[in-house]
């Protein structure tokens, strides 16, 4: 095979798996707030994913269909911490789902790419975006603090939660970045490894948020009744998309850069913000859907910026100078994701 044509099939890969993750994460907030409204169990819903993860990585390895890295305690104790944070994005992602709507969720997941780059910045010791990224990503902020003045269903336990989730996620993508490029695992190994390790965590925070005591009261009222088939067909929908969302998120952090992969999540919300306006009544108001609508502008305006400096032909004869910052920044990762 050719250079060329590997360089084509690499790019076709890398497209195919953003492309799956953006449509799995675009669908998953509907689904996750669906369920988390016919199932208002955020600890024990974050458990039924991570064991439909977990146990569907493992039933199709036995089945040959795909091949994971085995599971060893020195392994385990090293990713520890990265699914402690992960556990934390997940479990507050889904109670900010139960006290807000789909919108509010997206504004603040719409903030984490000017937090990863600074955090990619300062702790990674990556190059510093250029001018114009920084203007794309101060137009998601500018967005965001929009609609926080706009939104009418202010509560403060549903932005506690906000706030909560921001903190956690920013320093997931960060974090989970180091070790996707660090540790060695493939794919399927960081899936199984996330997912088995947060489903392990799940008893501690049933108990600390008083969770299981609901459960058990809740059983008991419904003796006889309760099973109810459209909670099980949203669980199992969020489940399924939980599985696959585990792969590409993933996959797609191995083939980008961590501030790409939170852009990514942010544009694909276009397809988040017109199925949610569309199927219920559950999003902001007009003003609110406009300052929403702006963050995602600034997404855009970031993707392009990225894009530009891309499609950049790079000679050996050409210097990086100080006007191609992402470029930069791009070629130092390559470099060091082809030595893991």
């Amino acid at each position: 095979m050719s250079s060329l044509e590997a360089s084509k099939q690499s790019t076709f890969t890398t497209t195919g798996l953003v492309v799956g993750y953006a449509l799995c994460s675009s669908l998953l907030a509907i689904i996750n707030k669906y369920a988390i409204t016919k199932f208002a169990y955020p600890a024990l819903l974050t458990a039924l994913q991570y064991l439909t993860s977990a146990l569907g990585v493992w039933v199709l390895a036995k089945l040959g269909f795909l091949c994971h890295d085995a599971f060893t305690l020195q392994t385990a104790k090293k990713f520890l911490p990265a699914a402690f944070v992960f556990y934390l994005a997940i479990f507050t992602n889904t109670n900010l789902l139960k006290h807000a709507n789909v919108d509010t969720f997206i504004v603040f997941r719409s903030l984490t790419p000017l937090l990863v780059a600074i955090a990619d910045t300062a702790f990674r010791k990556q190059p510093c975006p250029s001018r114009l990224t920084f203007l794309s990503l101060f137009i998601i902020l500018g967005g965001a603090v929009g609609y926080v003045l706009t939104d009418s269903g202010f509560t403060l336990t549903a932005y506690s939660w906000a706030f909560a989730y921001l903190v956690t996620i920013t320093t997931e993508m960060v974090y989970i970045k180091h070790i996707v490029t660090n540790l060695g695992l493939n794919t399927w190994g960081f899936v199984l490894y996330n997912n088995l390790l947060s489903l392990m965590m799940a008893p501690f925070f049933w108990f600390i948020t008083g969770e299981y005591s609901e459960i058990f009261s809740e059983m008991q009222s419904r003796t006889d009744d309760w099973f109810q088939f459209d909670a099980f067909v949203a669980v199992s929908a969020s489940c399924v998309f939980g599985l696959l969302i585990s792969f590409f998120g993933f996959a797609a952090r191995r083939a980008i850069s961590a501030t790409a992969f939170t852009v990514t999540g942010v544009v694909n919300k276009f397809l988040t913000v017109a199925i949610n306006v569309m199927i219920w009544d559950k999003h902001a108001n007009m003003a609110g859907l406009v300052c929403l609508i702006s963050t995602l502008v600034g997404g855009v305006l970031y993707q392009q910026s990225v894009t530009k400096s891309v499609n950049v032909p790079v000679t050996v004869n050409k210097p990086i100078g100080s006007d191609d910052e992402d470029e930069k920044q791009l070629l130092v990762e390559e470099k060091r994701d082809s030595t893991v």
